[in-house]
């Protein structure tokens, strides 16, 4: 028999949901709001005069090769860091899992660099992986690698992927390590008796029942890789060179508060905010069709 919650009181209930739709109207509909109506807006050089120009902004977008490229740098940045983030994760959650002695201390030192600000994020990794000045640089070009990550465009590429998917490591071998801790050990012992190896185990059993931890984690990936990397791709490569790491949220920061150009950062910002709920109402669609509850 299906239990009902019943509100003597008729306001009850709006009053308890109030400060979740007043959040939401201030900090998403009325900030989207305002970008879609800035984005059919074009504002002279001197930002006194505003102009309605309806979608001319966005029609402009479609004619830069700029932008167009920026949506092929986002694409592999953001496969890169969730693939990364992901893997790397799950890989230090079940071996933490594992661990009997001193398995607090590794969990934490695992759990601390998600405490790090995106920006000191990028300048440890930025230091670290400095042409002149870098610790690691130094030893790549001791074994032959030639590494230059100002000047070449993969490998700056790869830096942010690597600075961005290792802040987010963290939160990710968080909740994989909870999944893990509620799988029940009988399954895995019943497993191991009837012969199936540790890989087995963890494809047959182990990886199926993390299923909605890994949904989970990868719609937020997603929306990290597209959203929350911008401080890191600021502090590292500024979006060069030749504009190999100018992803989508850092060309609406470049365009809108360096070119001034209000009206066409507006018009980028409603298409990212597009794509990422496009991208979010497919993985809901079709991928959590895989996942088992």
């Amino acid at each position: 028999m299906e239990k009902r919650v019943v509100f003597r009181s008729p306001w009850l209930p709006y009053l308890l949901v109030l400060p979740q739709i007043v959040i939401t109207l201030v900090f998403f509909f009325l900030p989207a709001g305002q970008a879609l109506w800035q984005s059919m807006l074009q504002q002279d050089a001197f930002g006194i005069n505003l102009d309605f120009v309806g979608a001319d902004n966005f029609v402009t977008l479609w004619n830069d090769p700029n932008y167009i490229e920026s949506f092929q740098v986002t694409g592999v940045f953001a496969i890169g860091v969730t693939v990364v983030g992901l893997s790397v994760a799950l890989l230090l959650a079940y071996f933490a899992d594992r661990v009997v002695r001193a398995a607090t201390g590794y969990k934490t030192l695992l759990i601390w660099p998600y405490a790090v600000a995106p920006a000191v994020a990028g300048v440890l990794w930025m230091f670290m992986f400095n042409p002149t000045l870098g610790v690691v640089s130094f030893a790549l070009r001791k074994i032959g690698v030639d590494w230059n990550y100002l000047l070449d465009s993969n490998q700056a590429l790869a830096l942010v992927v690597l600075a961005a998917a290792w802040k987010q490591i963290s939160y990710n071998f968080l909740f994989f390590l909870a999944g893990l801790q509620s799988i029940p050990r009988s399954l895995i012992e019943a497993a191991a008796i009837d012969g199936a190896g540790p890989w087995k185990r963890f494809w047959s059993i182990v990886f199926p029942l993390l299923s909605p931890t890994t949904f989970f984690l990868l719609v937020i990936n997603v929306v990290y890789a597209f959203f929350d990397t911008f401080a890191i791709i600021d502090a590292v490569t500024h979006g060069g060179p030749f504009n190999s790491t100018n992803t989508l949220v850092y060309k609406v920061f470049h365009d809108g508060f360096r070119g001034m150009d209000i009206g066409g950062s507006a018009a980028q910002s409603v298409v990212l905010m597009v794509i990422v709920i496009a991208l979010t109402v497919v993985q809901f669609r079709f991928v959590e069709r895989k996942v088992q509850y």
